[in-house]
């Protein structure tokens, strides 16, 4: 009665997996290929062997020392021995578990994790985190790693969400944050704030009035050089309406900066003018260090610049072209068509767009070695590579690749569901192979041999050296030398 609720869908589904994984666990009893039933064959761009079974849904691969196997999309598990590396997804995104020598991760869709690992004073750690609610971590040979917080009632933070350290009670009646020397008292966050450190004193009734100013102090670097920390002069009143900053203290490129929003905004430097008027709409800058001058109206649809270090004409959305040392960009009638250039050498790198994904073509280029590689995409229809060996690859269908390309977890746990039809060629070796409807057919071929497999593998034909080799429904009908022929 049970099976009856699965469907003929489902019953079809668990038969084809079944087979698959007798066949796959039976490779040294059987012999030949069985097409999206179970094959097994030996890889065109690495040195290994890949046995696939039960159409998409089971792949076994051995790259060197990598092991992978999967039942795309419910599991794959990755193993690489000879850097202690092991990697398991469970519907990928949505579980994984990472683990790299003593670091280790388990996440379930970003918001649950639980983490253990080693700080490089050798103390090992265990974090939990089940955001935003709850957060800890416990260290036995460090307990100044310890903390735990209970969001938004109480908690005490290291080393997270982009501040070393962090308390807070009943947040946002009260919490308190430090970021290197800087430490900010919040009360009814965001609207009070007391702020202290190195030379600095500061405080905020948001957004009425708030100031803050910091001394020139010196700072000793990693390296035990001593370097100038620049002060500075901040200070609101009715934020936004009226801003006055001057910072870079001390250095020798100070910059004021004066603001009445929306009337007007301006910044004086010896390196850069920047004046606005009606801010963000009319804005004319002067950047005397990259040698260029620029004149936005109404920004960011309007841009003319010119000088020697940024050339821009931009009419947005119709057209758009940008210069300078480093990169160029064009674009007409965006996103219809987009194009960007980075050239630093030994990079030449190049990209066009048209409407975002649904086509993409990249090619990056060694200057000094002229070795380059590329991908070409055309979602969701096809995929295709070129890596720096020349070696190529092409997927039809690609539903995710183009979007979020070169992921290894869509790789192993998506891509072989839509993977209708394979090509890769060697270009060390020469050889090549195809696949059909996951290896319904499939042909390899090199300079001195060729396989062909047909329908469950009921046609087979191989070719090696001077042998001719043919099986109809798993049976040798003709071997035959090739001088023969």
């Amino acid at each position: 009665m049970r099976l009856r609720t699965i469907g003929a869908g489902g019953r079809f589904l668990a038969l084809l997996i079944t087979m698959g994984l007798y066949f796959g666990f039976s490779t040294r009893l059987i012999a030949g290929e069985y097409g999206f039933i179970w094959d097994r064959f030996g890889l065109t761009l690495d040195d290994g062997w890949r046995t696939e079974a039960a159409g998409p849904f089971y792949y076994s691969q051995q790259v060197e020392t990598e092991t992978t196997w999967a039942i795309p999309p419910f599991y794959s598990c990755t193993k690489k021995p000879d850097v202690a590396a092991h990697e398991d997804d469970f519907l990928y995104p949505v579980l994984t578990y990472i683990r790299y020598e003593e670091e280790r991760r388990w996440q379930f869709g970003q918001l649950i994790s639980t983490s253990g690992g080693q700080e490089q004073n050798g103390a090992k750690k265990k974090r939990l985190t089940l955001f935003p609610l709850y957060f800890s971590q416990r260290s036995l040979a460090d307990t100044n790693l310890n903390y735990t917080a209970y969001f938004p009632f109480y908690g005490h933070l290291k080393d997270r969400l982009f501040k070393d350290e962090m308390y807070f009670v009943m947040f946002p009646i009260f919490g308190e944050t430090r970021k290197r020397d800087v430490i900010t008292d919040n009360y009814v966050y965001p609207f009070v704030h007391l702020r202290h450190g190195d030379g600095l004193d500061g405080w905020q009734l948001w957004p009425f009035v708030g100031r803050e100013h910091k001394d020139i102090t010196m700072h000793t670097n990693g390296f035990g050089d001593v370097e100038l920390v620049a002060g500075h002069d901040k200070s609101f009143v009715l934020w936004p309406l009226h801003l006055q900053q001057d910072t870079g203290i001390g250095t020798d490129n100070p910059e004021k900066f004066r603001a009445a929003i929306p009337f007007y905004a301006y910044s004086r430097s010896p390196q850069r003018d920047d004046t606005s008027v009606l801010w963000p709409i009319f804005t004319w800058i002067d950047d005397r260090e990259k040698k260029y001058r620029e004149w936005q109206g109404p920004w960011p649809f309007v841009i003319f610049t010119r000088g020697e270090g940024k050339t821009t004409d931009r009419i947005f959305p119709l057209f758009s072209r940008s210069r300078n040392a480093i990169k160029e960009s064009d674009s007409y009638l965006w996103p219809l068509y987009a194009y960007h250039r980075t050239h630093v050498d030994p990079l030449d790198q190049q990209r066009t767009r048209v409407m975002f994904y649904l086509y993409s073509r990249m090619t990056e280029k060694n200057t000094q070695t002229g070795a380059q590689k590329g991908r070409l995409d055309m979602w969701p229809f096809f995929t295709w590579h070129r890596d720096l060996a020349g070696n190529r690859r092409l997927q039809v269908l690609a539903l995710l690749e183009p979007l979020v390309p070169d992921n290894p977890g869509i790789e192993r746990n998506w891509s072989p569901l839509w993977s209708l039809w394979r090509t890769e060629t060697n270009a060390k070796t020469g050889a090549a192979s195809q696949s059909m409807l996951w290896n319904l057919y499939r042909r390899e071929g090199g300079p001195n041999h060729k396989k062909v497999s047909l329908l469950f593998g009921l046609f087979q034909y191989q070719s090696e050296g001077n042998q001719r080799r043919t099986k109809l429904f798993y049976v040798t009908v003709s071997r035959t030398p090739a001088a023969a022929q």
